[in-house]
């Protein structure tokens, strides 16, 4: 599959799997332009894309603060600087807080994970959708959990992690229906934990895909390629996963 036509936008990709999306993007000929909280993580995923041979007018990073209003609306618009429009929006950005004991996170710990959660996509979403709209492919995609799932709790994270992700599922299911006769795919993903091997190494392609392994970082990779590649008639609104 390529996406030599696609323009992609992908928040929180200086580590992890947000790294993984825009490395795997990147290789299948899109046009990426990635953020992460601090210029330098952004720069660095940016400088491992060019070192793979990707051109330099293809490969744009961004510092963004998804806590902040500001900066991602200052995102925003420095991607309108370099772009008439854009044709995926991933929104990937969530801090993830650990603990089943809603006392063992500080306050500032529960703000933070909802704000960069929660606040944070909607934000995103709100600052990219006037140049999805100028996309004659626009999709949303966007990282869930199945902790987003309704009666999940096979999880050890921490409540607001939990608050966090039910939030972004309730309003990407009340997006996608407001937004589909506008043309706009609203795609979210609701993995559970999963192994996340590095693009670059060798483990990306021998790691094991059998069914008693956990879910990999390929497996939902190839879930957002296959999403975003259908025709337009074709609406994918989530893919859900069995708990291992």
């Amino acid at each position: 599959m390529a996406f030599e036509h696609h323009r992609v936008v992908i928040t929180a990709a200086g580590r992890d799997f947000g790294r993984t999306l825009a490395l795997r993007f990147a290789a299948q000929g899109a046009e990426v332009h990635l953020s992460a909280r601090t210029p330098e993580a952004a720069a660095r995923v940016r400088e491992e894309i060019l070192a793979q041979g990707h051109d330099a007018d293809r490969v744009h990073a961004y510092a963004c603060d998804l806590t902040d209003p500001a900066s991602v609306r200052g995102f925003a618009a420095a991607v309108a600087a370099r772009a008439g429009h854009v044709d995926v929006l991933v929104n990937n950005g969530s801090r993830y807080q650990h603990g089943t004991d809603l006392l063992s996170a500080s306050d500032e710990d529960v703000v933070e994970t909802l704000a960069s959660g929660a606040t944070g996509t909607v934000l995103a979403t709100k600052a990219f959708l006037p140049l999805l709209l100028k996309s004659g492919m626009p999709d949303i995609v966007t990282m869930v959990s199945g902790c987003g799932e309704p009666g999940n709790q096979r999880s050890d994270a921490h409540d607001s992690f939990y608050a966090a992700k039910s939030a972004q599922a309730g309003f990407t299911e009340t997006l996608s229906r407001r937004l589909r006769d506008q043309g706009v795919r609203v795609i979210s993903l609701y993995p559970p934990d999963f192994d996340n091997h590095d693009p670059l190494s060798q483990a990306w392609e021998g790691a094991p895909r059998t069914a008693k392994d956990p879910l990999t970082a390929q497996s939902l990779v190839d879930c957002v390629f296959f999403a975003v590649g259908q025709p337009r008639d074709c609406f994918i609104k989530a893919f859900h996963f069995e708990q291992v």
